[in-house]
């Protein structure tokens, strides 16, 4: 299966594979520690033992040993006494083994009772020690008992790392299926994308995971991808629009001069309006270039500090005698000095299509006036002029490129002047305000530490 060979699954079985040998080594440990420690116990005990019975009068000894041994209700203690030639006197003890030299320390034997008919001596810790009158006492101690908690670590180990073991297998082939499919559905849903279909989206959940964080990113770009490619599938005929009626109005110009006119004068009054039709068509491409260079960022290393009250007063003698030519009246008012860092020349040309756009749309005898206001940790340029205004409706359309309301159509442009204005804004992370009412007011809120674009 898939799922098997997934990264995930690997890793999950790798995690299980040393959980399971970290756990094996510590029960091991466990085990040869609680082992030591008994033989240990059952040696002190042995010797605190022979050392008391070896000390007791051959007249007590005999009935000490019997007492002793009739107290061992788990029948683990061995004690016997033997004489010079190995014969039993007294104990349980079968016969003195071999291997057990009288005054050595305490060591394992194989020692068999006296009543024992079973086949086979178990493993006993014994001493042998001689006594007064020649004989040799001997004292034991069965440790089995370690063999019984061996017997239990291996039970609690298996029982314990068998089932843990199995549920890391378990988790790491649910993951590695989980995890691929949502692989597949991403896949999925891109090739739906790839097909053609914009308004496809990756899945993702409202928690703080990494792959929903990454889903949320990539259906942002993937918003903003989509609104790039509508508006340039628009884009395209509008300017295929703009561009063919000063292009056909040209032709028809020169073809109507070519017939019809008589002299040189009509020929050359032919000429003027083609170019102008031609001039035309050339200022929609170069505005066109204009935007894909800001909207590309390439400006943004030009970047610097830039004295507001200054440039807005530059706009304003850049514009006053065309506003004095249609008798309106054109004011700038600053508070202050104020400072922003951006681009000198593309704010300057931001700020100088709405000026002319404010005069452009204001009736004669109207007025038009530029302020830069205070904010609270920002910068406020303000157009405002007695114009029709835009309305509510109208707020998203006009930064479209070559959108023109029905009720200015009669008046010269191209439609991309609030476009560019828009791009312009961006670049700098500043934001672009229109509101509504009779009368027209835009707004560029320039923040103390702007954005910006890289």
């Amino acid at each position: 299966m898939q799922f098997i060979r997934s990264n995930t699954f690997h890793w999950a079985a790798a995690l299980a594979a040393l959980f399971a040998a970290f756990v094996t080594i510590l029960f091991g440990f466990i085990y040869f520690k609680i082992d030591g420690y008994l033989i240990a116990r059952s040696d002190r005990m042995v010797t605190t033992q022979v050392n008391f019975f070896a000390a007791l009068p051959p007249s007590r000894l005999i009935s000490a040993l019997d007492d002793h041994l009739g107290q061992d209700s788990r029948g683990v203690q061995f004690a016997g006494i033997f004489d010079a030639k190995g014969s039993r006197l007294a104990g349980n003890v079968a016969r003195l083994p071999d291997d057990l030299g009288t005054g050595a320390p305490v060591k394992s034997v194989r020692m068999a009772r006296a009543d024992d008919k079973e086949a086979g001596a178990p493993l006993v810790r014994a001493v042998a020690r001689s006594l007064d009158d020649g004989n040799v006492l001997v004292i034991g101690r069965n440790v089995d008992e370690t063999q019984e908690i061996s017997r239990v670590v291996g039970a609690a180990l298996a029982l314990g790392l068998l089932p843990a073991f199995c549920f890391w297998l378990l988790a790491g082939a649910w993951l590695s299926v989980r995890a691929q499919k949502r692989v597949e559905e991403v896949n999925m849903r891109v090739r739906r994308i790839i097909a053609g279909d914009l308004r496809e989206r990756l899945p993702h959940r409202n928690i703080d995971e990494p792959f929903s964080r990454l889903a949320a990113i990539v259906n942002g770009m993937l918003d903003e991808l989509e609104t790039t490619i509508n508006a340039l599938a628009g884009v395209g005929n509008d300017i295929a629009h703009d561009l063919r009626t000063p292009l056909t109005r040209a032709r028809l110009t020169l073809e109507r001069g070519r017939t019809n006119a008589t002299t040189l004068e009509q020929l050359q009054q032919a000429a003027d309006k083609a170019i102008a039709g031609i001039d035309q068509s050339l200022s929609i491409v170069t505005a066109l270039l204009r935007l894909a260079e800001i909207e590309n960022s390439r400006r943004s290393a030009a970047f610097g500090d830039v004295a507001l009250g200054e440039m807005l007063r530059e706009v304003c003698d850049m514009y006053e005698p065309i506003a004095e030519d249609k008798q309106i009246a054109l004011s700038a008012s600053t508070s202050g000095t104020l400072h922003v860092r951006g681009d000198r020349d593309l704010l300057l040309e931001a700020v100088a299509n709405l000026v002319d756009n404010a005069i452009k749309f204001t009736p004669r005898n109207g007025s038009v006036k530029l302020e830069l206001l205070r904010g609270e940790g920002e910068a406020i340029l303000r157009v405002t002029d007695t114009g029709p205004g835009i309305s509510d409706k109208e707020h998203e359309a006009v930064l479209r490129r070559f959108y023109r309301s029905d009720k200015i159509r009669s008046t010269p442009g191209i439609g991309l002047g609030l476009n560019l204005v828009s791009a312009i804004v961006k670049l700098h992370g500043f934001r672009l305000i229109i509101h509504s009412g009779p009368g027209g007011r835009v707004e560029i809120i320039c923040p103390d530490e702007p954005i910006g674009q890289a």
